[in-house]
């Protein structure tokens, strides 16, 4: 089926209106032997809290950006390759509730540059987004003749909501001053002084980011097999902020007071 999206005009029609919709911030996706598979609005757990986001499956790759204007418009387009995607569920054991709205209906998008979890509106739409995930990337690995690892995977943050202390010294309480910080390595919540250091991580930015004690020492340990540079962190500037998680452009107009989506938001186009 996706063979026959590649080359339809209507495939090529559809990669033409997402690139018009995010505009001359986003990257051009319209190539050859690339289809649009299917199209939807999710919850993403972001570093604060949970925010709707417009995704598109591609069957090479995963495009999502902030809604500005629901299927006109949207901006801070991030871009995954599948080849690089793992998914893993979520139980809804674990329910998350945030200002009285329930999310369920989730699972963990893993990969080297990013990771994060998303929610879908019902357990249907869970099972469509996974099921079309699963097999883009299935069919994208054996096409290349490749296989996953996940050894350079990064983590999923723990939300700043889940942590009142610093995960790793159990002692210091955050606060207005005492700001959380996050390690890229493992993803929990750290005050400053257990995240003094930095190591470069190239899979997820081409600078040092901020770690935690135990993975800096866990990194240093294993630095003669891994090509990895460090540098102490002096300062705020380790990129803690998320740009599409919790900074919206200045004089945006973004509606976000709506967290989950409603029902029937994915899209299939095969």
């Amino acid at each position: 089926m996706v063979d026959r999206l590649v080359h339809s005009e209507a495939n090529s029609r559809r990669i033409a209106y997402v690139e018009q919709c995010f505009g001359a911030s986003g990257q051009p996706l319209n190539v050859t032997g690339r289809a649009l598979v299917g199209e939807g609005v999710l919850t993403k757990m972001c570093r604060k809290k949970p925010k709707p986001r417009q995704f598109f499956l591609f069957n090479d790759i995963l495009v999502y950006g902030n809604i500005v204007i629901n299927r006109k418009k949207y901006n801070q387009q991030h871009v995954i390759s599948l080849e690089d995607v793992k998914l893993e569920d979520v139980q809804d054991e674990g329910i998350l509730r945030y200002r009285n709205e329930t999310l369920r209906n989730g699972w963990k998008l893993i990969s080297p540059s990013k990771s994060f979890v998303v929610y879908a509106a019902t357990s249907t739409e869970k099972h469509q987004w996974m099921s079309h995930i699963k097999k883009c990337v299935d069919d994208l690995l054996i096409k290349q003749g490749k296989t996953q690892n996940t050894d350079n995977d990064s983590p999923v943050w723990v939300p700043d909501s889940e942590a009142t202390l610093c995960m790793h010294c159990k002692k210091s309480q955050f606060t207005l001053i005492n700001r959380r910080h996050h390690c890229r390595k493992c993803g929990i919540v750290v005050c400053k002084d257990c995240s003094s250091n930095k190591w470069l991580l190239p899979q997820q930015a081409s600078k040092p980011l901020r770690v935690c004690l135990t993975c800096y020492q866990g990194l240093s340990h294993t630095k003669a097999t891994v090509p990895v540079t460090n540098t102490h962190a002096t300062d705020d500037s380790s990129g803690d902020s998320s740009s599409d998680d919790d900074e919206e452009p200045a004089n945006q107009d973004v509606n976000e007071e709506n967290s989950i989506p409603p029902e029937g938001q994915f899209q299939s186009y095969e």
